[in-house]
């Protein structure tokens, strides 16, 4: 039997070949991380860029829903996106807490209106 027929041999191969190609990305971004200045002018827009693309595409999740989401109301669509803003901000900015009560509210209201 060979290497890569037994089972074994076939995982340890893509193991191997999935560290390979992985590990060295992982430490380049390492030392050039550690050499950023997180406070420059770079990593803000890098920052900047990333808040807006995450904003997009929740707003597009809101008004221009995909799936599942097609069948709730706009209403309740906005009314879950506001009531996770509003305790995203109460609870200073924590981001879990504002998600979390999101899905809360907008299951509790898919719930309350069967």
């Amino acid at each position: 039997m060979s290497f890569l027929g037994d089972g074994l041999g076939g995982y340890l191969t893509i193991i191997l070949a999935g560290v390979l190609a992985t590990e060295v990305w992982r430490w380049l971004g390492l030392a050039v991380g550690s050499r950023l200045d997180v406070a420059g002018t770079p990593f803000q827009w890098v920052r900047a860029v990333a808040t807006a693309l995450v904003s997009g595409l929740v707003t597009r999740m809101v008004l221009f829903p995909a799936g599942a989401l097609v069948e709730v109301p706009l209403w309740m669509r906005l009314g879950a996106f506001a009531g996770g803003v509003s305790l995203y901000l109460l609870l200073r900015r924590n981001v879990a807490a504002g998600v979390g009560a999101a899905a809360a509210l907008l299951m509790a209201a898919q719930i309350a209106t069967r």
